[in-house]
Formats: C-alpha cells, structure tokens, sequence
C-alpha cells in the first residue's frame, strides 16, 4: 500500500460513488471506484434499485458481493418497478433524478452513517466525501447540505461537456428553442454556432447535443443539463474526467474557466487495468446490465488482421426497422465480415414493438461472413487484431475504447453528445466518418469500404494510431491519469 493509501486509511476516508443508472456510466464509475479503493479508501456504490435487481437476475447473487471495504448498496430512483432487462426510458429517469432523489440520497448517507457507528459488515468509517456522477446533481447537493467534500465526475466528453455548458446562451441568441418542426429538417440546423470558446467557429447547431433539437423551451432534457452544468460549476470542490490530457488539450484553458479543478484519469478502462494491484480484491469487479457473449472472440480467432467491421451501437440507442434493414444489407453488401451487438431492445417498431426478423433472404446474404450476438466484451473485441473499423453510436466509453485500440470509426451518433463526439472524430481528429440519420445502404456500404481500405481509411487509421500511443502512456502504470488521481485523493478527497 503506497503513502496515499497508508493516508486514507488513517483518515479513515468513505467515498460514496453514485453513478447515472445507464450502463455507459455504470462502467466507468465502477473503474474509478476500483481505483480508490485500491489506494485505501473505503468505497460504497450506489447503484438504483432497477439495476441493482437486474444486475443480480443477470450475474447471479453474489455479483455485488464486492469486497472488504467496498460495497454496493441500492437507491430507490423513484420510478415505477420494471423486472425487464431493458434501459429505462431516458427523459423518465432524468426528471424522477432531478425532482425526488436528493432525499432519498441524503437517507442513504445517514443510514451509511449509522451502520458506521455500529460497525455492521466491517464499515466502521463514516461518509468523508461523495462523487458522483455529474447527471446526478443530487449527490453535491447532499455533500454540500452534509458539509462532506464533493467531485463532480464527467463521465462523457468534454467537447459534449461545453456544449451543454452553453446551452443558456443558444437561449439567450434565440438559437433555442427551434421555431417549429420543420426546423428538423429545412437546414436550420446547419446554422453555425459561434459563441463557444475554443470550439470550431464552424460547428453547427447539428453537432452540439441533440436536445437542442426542441420546439419546447421547457424541454425536460434541456433544462436537466443546464441544472447539472449550473450545478458542476458551483457546488463541486473538484470535477473528474474520463479523458487524457493530449486528446483534450484544445478545449481545456476553456473548461477550465468555468469549472472547478480538473482531474483527467482516462481512458479509465486502461487506468484501471494498468493501475490495479495484482491481487486486488476489486479487479473482477463487473456491472455489465447485459451478459457478456464469448463466441464473438472465438469467432474472430484466425480471421485476417483489420479483415471484420465491428457493430454496436450501445446500451441506449434503438432504431426503426427500416434502420436496421438499411445497416444489415450495408453491411452485408460491403463484403466484409463483420460482428454485430444486436440488443433485445435494439429495435423498436412504430408500435412500441420491439419483435423483429431479419428476412431470409438477408440472413442467407450475411450468414458466412456475420457474427451476431446480443451483447460481447467490447474492449477484447475492439483490441483483437482482426477488427479494422468499428460501427459505432459514438458514446464516449466506445469511441475512448475505439482509440486505445487504434481502430478508426464509422459513426452514426443517436442522442445526447454523441453528435459532437462525431463531429470531433469526423472532423477535428481525423479518425472516423460519418453516417447521415436517415439511413441508407448504399451509403452503409460506401462508407464502411472507404474505411476499411480507402485512402481517408487509411489516414484514418493514422491518426488513430497516434491518439492511441497517447492514450497508453497516460494510461500506464504511474502514468499521467494516475497521477492525477493521486492529485485528486490528496488534494480533494483528504483535505
């Protein structure tokens, strides 16, 4: 145990992480936690009780077993019980989070605080401190009503960071709320959007967050993130970022200005492997909402380096059928092979539906060259050597995977920051392109040859390559991102 693990120990430091219930957040939060556990913090995770229950039907009963010194504990999130292994509805959980969990989250505490007194289950160390997820406001605002240290943990991108941020000001330059529905598509949304530091004076409307796309000022989603970017700025002692400092330099004297102090600890996935004590009681930790599938590595062995065009579009994104139909022949037209999440909940139809068969005729086209599973281990699939290019919703875990990986994307960004994910993978990075909304196959097909073995393919790959080698050494044992937890532990957690 290093100096700063020895320190937490005899200050007797208790961190409650409390991540957004949605599995792109779950992932990473659980990699931080792993990570100050291991320097000697005791830790508590809080899960929602939806997924806390769904967790243990998909992983088995001792899932959340955790560790000495680290536990899990659940939250009711104030939604109605759902016993189906699908992402809660979005907007629902936003609003439910910002309007009733701030007492209930204020109870957890004093009931982690009274266990503490009692010493129940080895937890003798009250509650010191809370990190919690950004979208989770709540968690600073007990911190603060409680007099605990506070971090606000960004789990996405910083570049989608400053879009919310700035949300305000499209309302105050009557760039929001959009005049009516046709706005969606007679090109107002390719209306430059000028007013961000140290963002392209060309980005559009288009690639800032979707929830702009709104006709209502009192859009739930809207005002959600200008509460929790509000928020973030004025509670939170300190702010972490799943990100390494050589990706975001461009945009951080500008982040930096409007938030508080700045830890940047990604890619977390390869702090954490690389960071973890070998015998670490954490390291087997996993909090997949989905049962991971092996066949698609096994499948992948003795297949042609960069030969197979990896698909999944997330835990959170859903398509029409028609969508779906026009990616499957893409891809079965392009003439590589490919491997495919395909969710239970994946599709949905227009009526609710989310039943769906590809024809014969497809399936016939695809069968010798596709490998369809429903959820696999995204990282080992994205670092096996047969993947050359990744079809992607463009999430911040999936495109930080997709880098640490040297695989360059083709993306077609569903909600939230993933369009300004796209944008700056497409155009300010160099290392993806993009798929337009309405999809078509022969636009699938183009695309997905172009980047396997294209020309802009090829300076694609490049350029991934070099974020890459970045994202290692940060990444490294007693690297920078380390380090900054270090910082972050000593600093803020133990001050």
């Amino acid at each position: 145990m290093g100096s700063l693990a020895a320190a937490a120990s005899e200050r007797r430091a208790h961190a409650v992480l409390v991540p957004y219930p949605a599995q792109g957040h779950v992932t990473p939060t659980l990699k931080l936690a792993v990570l100050l556990h291991a320097r000697g913090l005791h830790v508590t995770f809080v899960n929602n009780e939806s997924n806390h229950l769904r967790l243990l039907r998909t992983r088995g009963a001792r899932a959340l077993d955790g560790a000495a010194g680290f536990r899990f504990v659940a939250m009711d999130d104030g939604l109605p019980p759902c016993d189906a292994d699908v992402t809660q509805d979005n907007w629902a959980l936003c609003h439910s989070i910002w309007k009733t969990c701030l007492p209930r989250f204020k109870k957890l505490i004093a009931g982690l605080d009274a266990d503490a007194d009692a010493d129940v289950s080895g937890f003798s160390r009250r509650v010191t401190c809370v990190v919690a997820d950004s979208n989770m406001a709540f968690g600073l605002r007990a911190a603060r009503e409680l007099g605990l240290r506070c971090v606000t943990f960004w789990t996405a991108s910083i570049c989608g960071l400053l879009g919310y941020y700035h949300y305000q000001h499209l309302l105050d330059r009557g760039l929001f709320p959009l005049k009516s529905e046709a706005d969606l598509s007679n090109g107002y949304l390719d209306t430059t959007v000028d007013l961000i530091p140290s963002m392209p004076t060309d980005l559009r409307l288009r690639d800032l967050p979707s929830y702009v796309r709104n006709t209502d000022r009192d859009d739930i989603m809207y005002n959600f993130f200008i509460d929790v970017t509000t928020t973030m700025s004025t509670l939170a002692d300190a702010m972490v970022v799943n990100t390494f400092d050589e990706l975001d330099t461009p945009l951080m004297d500008a982040t930096t200005a409007l938030f508080p102090p700045i830890y940047n600890v990604g890619p977390l996935h390869l702090t954490a492997r690389n960071n973890l004590p070998a015998d670490s009681p954490t390291a087997g930790i996993v909090l997949n909402l989905w049962k991971e599938q092996e066949e698609p590595l096994r499948w992948l062995d003795g297949r042609p380096p960069r030969s197979v065009v990896y698909v999944n579009f997330g835990s959170t994104t859903v398509m029409s059928k028609e969508h779906m139909l026009e990616f499957a022949w893409g891809l079965a037209n392009s003439g590589y092979a490919f491997v495919w999440n395909v969710r239970s909940d994946l599709v949905k139809g227009d009526d609710g539906s989310d039943a769906f068969q590809l024809p014969p005729e497809l399936t016939t086209a695809m069968e010798a060259r596709s490998m369809l599973s429903t959820w696999c281990p995204q990282v080992k699939v994205l670092e096996h050597e047969a993947v050359g290019v990744f079809l992607t919703h463009s999430g911040w875990n999936s495109t930080l995977e997709s880098i640490s990986a040297g695989v360059p994307m083709v993306c077609w960004p569903f909600f939230g920051e993933q369009p300004t994910n796209c944008r700056y993978k497409c155009t300010e990075w160099g290392i993806g392109m993009e798929i337009p909304g309405d999809v078509h196959r022969g636009e699938v097909e183009a695309l997905i040859r172009e980047a396997m073995d294209g020309e802009k393919g090829k300076e694609m790959r490049r350029r991934v390559a070099e974020l890459r080698k970045s994202a290692l050494i940060s990444a490294q044992c007693g690297g920078r991102s380390m380090q900054n937890l270090d910082k972050l532990i000593d600093q803020v957690l133990l001050a």
